[in-house]
């Protein structure tokens, strides 16, 4: 019996540096971050006080206006990152529209939050963000990166890719003018607008950062001359934090290794490898 007990002891020993190891190596990872614009002053923040190494590659808001068609863009970034050496690439993106649906890791692992846009993310939760959604329905969401990298000339745009139109989502009544005459221009833009008048409330998502006060002025600004109710909701970087530092758990992020693709379904993981 006192050799079993002392081969148990070895044995959780032995686990236990193991562990150890485990975390040495992982607390000094070599990470690179393809991002979205809008999780850019989120993504600051936390990589001030991330112990890894990240490299952070920022891609404009507005790749979000092509729908699936932004995948080859990401593809191509991610294509470039993987002879590089890194531990893993982490995409700062949900399914978006099924836009990251299809990516592919070469050598190098892909990370991927589960969620279905920046709104479930920037709360922290998709389950979370699927209640609020369920009990607030005519509701534009704002959040600190979808106020303050909006072109400034233009209106605020929805930051659902199902809210948005094949006919762009920055498009001015000047672009749509010069593309298809002065009536149809008019006419088509008076479409692409008619969307905003179905809402009736705006709710801001705030994140803490820096940034926060000025935007959600912004944000209620654009409340009051919509003649929509105002309402604050409290963020969370959890998900932004784990997707950087870790742990990655199955339940909230998808772990594609090398040969993999990223695959949407109708199950509550919303996306998976094959």
């Amino acid at each position: 019996m006192n050799r079993l007990a002392t081969s148990y002891r070895l044995q959780a020993t032995n686990w236990k540096q193991e562990a150890r190891s485990w975390q040495l190596v992982a607390a000094f990872m070599h990470l690179k971050a393809i991002v979205c614009q809008v999780f850019t002053r989120e993504f600051e923040h936390i990589l001030a006080r991330s112990p890894h190494s990240v490299d952070l590659e920022i891609i404009p808001m507005g790749l979000h206006s092509l729908g699936v068609e932004m995948r080859p863009h990401l593809q191509e970034r991610i294509d470039a990152a993987d002879p590089l050496g890194y531990d893993a690439i982490l995409l700062g993106y949900a399914l978006c529209g099924r836009g990251t649906e299809g990516l592919r890791a070469r050598r190098t692992q892909l990370i991927l939050p589960r969620a279905h846009d920046c709104i479930g993310v920037l709360m922290g939760d998709r389950h979370r963000y699927a209640d609020y959604f369920e009990n607030h329905p005519g509701v534009y969401y704002r959040s600190p990166g979808w106020v303050e990298f909006q072109t400034p000339d233009l209106k605020l745009q929805p930051a659902f890719p199902s809210q948005k139109t094949a006919l762009g989502e920055q498009s001015t009544l000047e672009e749509f003018i010069a593309k298809y005459g002065e009536d149809n221009g008019r006419y088509l833009y008076e479409q692409f607008s008619s969307f905003r008048r179905n809402y009736t409330g705006l709710t801001y998502i705030s994140t803490g950062i820096p940034h926060d006060d000025a935007c959600r002025t912004r944000a209620r600004a654009e409340a009051e001359k919509e003649n929509w109710d105002f309402e604050e909701v409290r963020g969370s970087l959890t998900l932004l934090d784990r997707l950087v530092n870790g742990p990655w758990d199955a339940a909230d992020f998808l772990i594609v290794q090398p040969g993999q693709t990223i695959r949407a379904n109708l199950s509550d993981s919303i996306v998976d490898a094959q």
